[in-house]
């Protein structure tokens, strides 16, 4: 699992992180709907900018603290006719989407690099029948610094892929033991050598903090190391026990809290000092500048979700509505439905609370907030709605909250407390 995106994984703010690669989704439910029951009448002004998850699931092995949804490879994964797979999804999918060029693409995981580039490039092709890509899209591939997955880093250059998400995640062979991992430290700085050879001007390193048994040494040097290899974008994020995982069975033990917070305004400031920019809670842009991928999705923009498990949303109706898609999370099943030109399961997500409540979700992790008239167009709810739910969280929380001039924000004590603040939503 080499991970930079926000997939298959939910938006929360406990674990104050995410890494790069999200296929953001949430549960909340209210009427089942076909995506082509409904007449697509939306102007293309009203409509935010669209972008496209892959999830490409199999891993060489699923790591003790993964909760995606993500499979060991073996004899059923078969990539060839799992490729072709989502050039059918794709096509079906742009059925139900009014019109706009893709402005990102992000192939998520599981380990997309186990993936030869050929199948990486028939995946491209499909999209861009299916929809037009933007003359400056992102398209980013995670990737594992195995020797292996580098080994292909050309050819994802040369099919079109023109950012790498690296999964590091630490740079101690003791730590990355214990992770699960399965490459070494001198394979994760080879694997940046091995991107910029293949022509990847810009790529993003996934790296952990609160490591089993760590110390603020340790953490550092993890991030000096990382800091050294020249990354254009870093997603430096914290180390949770997630429901369902191995660790979560077995618990390593953590840093306390005290440690913690020592760690995180230690690599701040190393962060800062290397010239790096914090725009969300676990992102920061370099020399590559952010990940135009994650902001569509913590801007709250529309984004397809093609592959095993994957989930989409698509605004509908002049924004009063919008719909979340999401497709059957075992490979097999997938494949069965995918080939057989089946839609995905879709729902309409139409009461206002929830809608205002799925945005702050997104919204709340971006450093510098947001403007109000964002959440009003993209939610459809009236701004004056919003602006009394806004009004009411910052009057209770005045020192976590910024609400002036028409734009809302977290302040850098308010970043530790938004699961709070997110609760100030629920009906």
């Amino acid at each position: 699992m080499a991970t930079e995106s926000t997939d298959e994984r939910t938006n929360e703010f406990s674990n104050q992180s995410t890494n790069e690669s999200t296929n953001e989704s949430t549960n909340q439910s209210t009427n089942q709907s076909s995506m082509s029951a409904h007449a697509v009448t939306t102007t293309l002004e009203d409509l935010p900018p669209l972008s496209l998850y892959v999830h490409l699931p199999w891993c060489a092995r699923k790591c003790p603290y993964c909760d995606f949804n993500s499979y060991q490879v073996g004899p059923g994964s078969d990539v060839a006719r799992y490729a072709n797979a989502i050039c059918h999804d794709l096509r079906v999918s742009s059925k139900a989407i009014v019109p706009r060029p893709l402005q990102s693409i992000f192939f998520g995981g599981g380990t997309p690099s186990l993936f030869p580039a050929e199948a990486i490039a028939k995946i491209l092709d499909a999209a861009e029948r299916a929809y037009e890509f933007a003359p400056d899209i992102e398209i980013t591939l995670e990737a594992n610094p195995g020797s292996a997955e580098q080994g292909r880093f050309a050819g994802y250059r040369a099919a079109g892929v023109n950012r790498l998400s690296i999964g590091v995640q630490s740079l101690r062979d003791a730590q990355l033991a214990r992770l699960g991992r399965v490459h070494s430290a001198a394979e994760a700085r080879a694997a940046a050598v091995a991107a910029r050879r293949a022509g990847f001007e810009n790529f993003n390193l996934d790296l952990m903090f609160s490591l089993p048994e760590d110390t603020l040494a340790g953490a550092m040097l993890d991030l000096d190391e990382a800091l050294a290899m020249g990354p254009g974008h870093v997603s430096w994020y914290q180390l949770t026990l997630e429901p369902n995982t191995n660790f979560a069975k077995k618990p390593p033990p953590l840093p306390n809290e005290a440690l913690l917070l020592e760690i995180e305004q230690a690599g701040r400031a190393r962060l800062m000092a290397a010239g790096f920019t914090r725009y969300e809670i676990s992102a920061w842009a370099g020399t590559g500048g952010p990940s135009r991928h994650n902001l569509n999705y913590w801007n709250f923009g529309d984004y397809v979700g093609v592959g095993a498990g994957a989930h989409g949303k698509c605004s509908h109706a002049g924004a009063t509505r919008y719909l979340r898609t999401e497709r059957a999370r075992q490979p097999e099943r997938y494949m069965r439905e995918a080939e057989d030109g089946l839609e995905p399961h879709t729902r309409a997500v139409e009461a206002p609370g929830v809608r205002m409540q799925e945005f702050l979700m997104n919204g709340l992790r971006l450093i510098e907030g947001f403007p109000t008239e964002i959440m009003a167009a993209r939610t459809g709810v009236p701004a004056g709605e919003v602006d009394a739910l806004l009004g009411r969280i910052a009057e209770k929380y005045p020192e976590w909250v910024r609400f002036a001039n028409g734009h809302f924000s977290l302040t850098e004590q308010g970043l530790w407390f938004a699961d709070t603040v997110l609760l100030e939503t629920v009906e």
